[in-house]
């Protein structure tokens, strides 16, 4: 399926107001949810990453009302009235990447960020990793991709401590967390363990 020419993100679809606990509170819609101050709501964020240690970063369109132009994780959205986590992080990296792959959940946690005097972020993310090789086709929706490319898990940490102001703020908390809390996690998926990882 060709997405190029569909929108997938729209400012009235609804999303999943919740409690710190993920107690479902009700719904709004993603304009509410990004006002300043902004609406404890469900999110996702997907690293996409290569066994030999590369992970695909994308800038985000320059359209964006929140944080255009930054550089992010593979892929992050919202699950919609209806829809679970994991079903809400399939369905969006297919639609921005053009990529159906598997996909482990390793943690969540509470952030809120504030863009200028725009909007904010106050979201209960769910964070998933995938394996894909890095010859992998990707087609980027435009309406939310600028630009993406594939780094090294080193450049990545060089990049951050450099220029951290490039990146969106949910992208630093995530890279740190799985950096040093949930790195043995992590890699598990990247490198699966048993008889089945030696064929």
């Amino acid at each position: 399926m060709n997405l190029t020419g569909v929108s997938v993100s729209s400012p009235s679809e609804n999303l999943i107001l919740v409690s710190p606990d993920d107690e479902f509170i009700g719904t709004t819609t993603k304009v509410e949810a990004h006002q300043p101050g902004g609406l404890l709501h469900r999110a996702f964020s997907v690293f996409l990453f290569t066994p030999e240690g590369h992970v695909l970063l994308h800038e985000r369109s320059r359209l964006k009302p929140l944080w255009p132009g930054y550089w992010t994780n593979s892929c992050c959205s919202h699950p919609r009235h209806g829809e679970s986590y994991n079903e809400a992080a399939h369905r969006r990296t297919y639609e921005e990447l053009g990529i159906a792959t598997p996909l482990t959940e390793i943690y969540q946690f509470e952030y809120q960020a504030h863009f200028k005097t725009v909007g904010s972020e106050h979201e209960l993310c769910k964070v998933y990793v995938g394996c894909v090789d890095q010859e992998t086709q990707v087609s980027p929706h435009p309406e939310e991709v600028h630009a993406w490319d594939w780094f090294h898990i080193e450049e990545v940490n060089e990049l951050v401590a450099a220029s951290p102001q490039v990146f969106t703020p949910w992208f630093l908390l995530e890279w740190q967390a799985l950096r040093t809390e949930h790195t043995q996690r992590v890699q598990a998926v990247l490198k699966p363990r048993g008889p089945s990882a030696q064929h």
